[in-house]
């Protein structure tokens, strides 16, 4: 390895020769290291951190624009292309419940998507101060991970995740606990995000280069939030007017909407019985409704305001079928579709066309003998919510559920969010439940695009690790709509989180009182937890505010909680 004589004079010139294509494996042709003189930028031979494709723009002086320009076109990449790591799986295991059909050979049904592309090439002579530092433990993780990738399938084997029963280890493919020195996906998008909202133009193209090299719809959970992290970035900048950077607009990630009915039926089925992102939730909000009927046999009446698309409400059933005093005499369901405006901004919210789950909750509800009444309210903005709408009777018990829809009620000016709490305070239902993230919020309004960024890019990662867990490392169409689904989040530059605490003082200050869930809604959700991951956990803070909160790896993910109306506010 030569070395330069003169430090201040002398630096290292990587010079990019063409990768080689086997049919059997991948193999790059050893990088060629001259001495050159001048003010070059020193690069680490294999790359940023060690690894990362070089910035080109600080390579070299204005003089050699033009020829690195033609080098950034170049089709061929800097590093190889990641190849899916491998793994021994197991048959898929769908959720085995009768109200649905059993499903037949999973048909991956996608619609296609164009990619719009607009590519602008300048080059920029870029500070020292433009770098990426990263922590050693990160360079390393990296470098371990690419080293993995560039292993050919049939040389690299990779032991069977161990399924969790009781209190197994963590599996391989998530990081160790709140291990942040193994997120490098992060330390690369949030310095593009801060570099963009300083108007640091040539710091934003070298970051986007990064990106395009180590954004993948496969591998772990940092390929994917940076392919994630990307789309976002780029729809961003294409979104700003007059921004000097123009970018290659990234095909969009499937989700929900681009689907057909049958395969995201049959998704959410099998997500739910991998990943209790949602099955907690929706066992905690039954179990709540259970908690405020007791043993009173009037009619029931359940304001759906939330993103379970059906698959709740059948377990509800069963378990009204089973109470002593048997099922109320009738139980009505009015579901509150989200409208056209907030569709497509609220992960999870929304549905493909033609998916109606109307008729498979009757049917259940028929087999349990169950009198069970559904209005569907369509293209009614929460804000409107009235109980002449809603069709509501004293006679009745009315319980509101609300899970992971009003983080999109604006809280600021206007306060949409506060005025809907008091529309339901008016209502006057038995019990509210509410459901929701446990985040900051990343609105303009709270925090400026570089903070809110980072906090979208945090939540979406708990996701994706433990999705990673959830499909064992598997590369299915399954995962990747339930993950775009999720990205939208990031896609979204009004999220409106707030933190539980937030929630509980918004819930106080109109109206209501917290409510302590029974013991048995606790034990039931800690066994029913026990199938999942040993990275998930349950916890209550019944002491504090009576919520319950999901965790994942030490993090909180979303919260819990029941709400009465407070007598001494009346």
């Amino acid at each position: 390895m030569l070395t330069p004589t003169n430090p201040p004079n002398y630096y290292y010139l990587f010079i990019k020769l063409p990768r080689i294509t086997h049919t059997i494996s991948h193999f790059l042709l050893p990088p060629l290291f001259f001495l050159v003189p001048g003010s070059m930028i020193k690069q680490d031979p294999l790359f940023l951190p060690t690894c990362f494709p070089p910035n080109q723009e600080a390579m070299f002086g204005d003089s050699e624009s033009g020829h690195i320009s033609d080098w950034l076109e170049d089709s061929v990449s800097y590093i190889p292309y990641f190849l899916d790591d491998p793994f021994v799986v197991s048959d898929n295991n769908v959720l085995d419940d009768r109200w649905w059909l059993q499903p037949q050979d999973l048909e991956q049904q996608i619609f296609s998507t164009s990619t719009v592309t607009s590519t602008d090439t300048t080059t920029t002579t870029v500070s020292p101060s433009d770098y990426l530092v990263f922590s050693d433990q990160s360079k390393q993780h990296l470098i371990n991970d690419l080293s993995k990738k560039r292993k050919a399938p049939s040389t690299l084997q990779v032991k069977k995740p161990v399924p969790r029963r009781g209190q197994g280890k963590p599996t391989k493919d998530g990081c160790s606990n709140d291990n942040r020195n193994g997120r490098w996906a992060e330390q690369v998008l949030n310095p593009c995000a801060a570099a963009i909202a300083a108007g640091n133009v040539s710091r934003v193209r070298h970051l986007l280069v990064v990106l395009r090299e180590l954004a993948s719809p496969t591998g772990d959970a940092n390929y994917r939030l940076a392919a994630y992290g990307l789309q976002a970035l780029t729809h961003h900048l294409s979104a700003t007017k007059h921004h000097p950077v123009k970018v290659e607009v990234v095909q969009p990630a499937v989700h929900f909407s681009t689907v057909k009915p049958k395969f995201f039926k049959e998704t959410l089925i099998n997500f739910n019985d991998i990943n209790p992102w949602f099955t907690i939730p929706n066992h905690v909000a039954n179990s709540s409704i259970l908690q405020v009927l007791a043993e009173q046999s009037a009619n029931l009446h359940i304001l759906d305001i939330g993103v379970s698309h059906g698959l709740q409400w059948p377990t509800l059933l069963e378990a009204l079928s089973r109470r002593p005093s048997g099922p109320p005499p009738l139980v009505r369901l009015t579901v509150v579709t989200p409208t056209p405006e907030t569709n497509l901004q609220i992960p999870f919210a929304n549905s493909p066309p033609g998916y109606n789950f109307i008729s498979n909750i009757l049917r259940s509800a028929n087999d349990y003998k169950i009198n069970l009444h559904i209005n569907r309210l369509d293209n009614c903005p929460l804000q409107n919510l009235n109980s002449q709408i809603i069709k509501s009777c004293p006679e009745e018990i009315l319980v509101v559920c609300a899970q992971f829809r009003l983080h999109s009620l604006n809280h600021t000016n206007p306060d949409n969010r506060t005025e809907f709490l008091k529309m339901m305070r008016s209502l006057e239902p038995k019990g509210v439940i509410l459901n929701e993230n446990n985040m900051e919020c990343s609105c303009n309004s709270c925090s400026n695009f570089e903070t809110g960024f980072a906090r979208r890019v945090d939540g979406l990662w708990s996701f994706l690790d433990s999705t990673s867990v959830a499909y064992k490392g598997r590369e299915m169409e399954e995962r990747k709509m339930m993950e775009g689904e999720a990205s939208k989040a990031l896609m979204d530059m009004c999220n409106m989180n707030e933190r539980k605490e937030k929630w509980v003082e918004r819930m106080m200050g109109v109206g209501f009182a917290g409510e302590v869930f029974r013991e048995d809604v606790m034990e039931r959700g800690q066994a029913l937890l026990k199938k999942y991951d040993s990275n998930w956990s349950l916890r209550a803070d019944n002491e504090r505010d009576g919520c319950v909160s999901l965790w994942w790896k030490g993090q909180p993910v979303s919260f819990c909680s029941l709400w009465k109306i407070d007598p001494c506010k009346n």
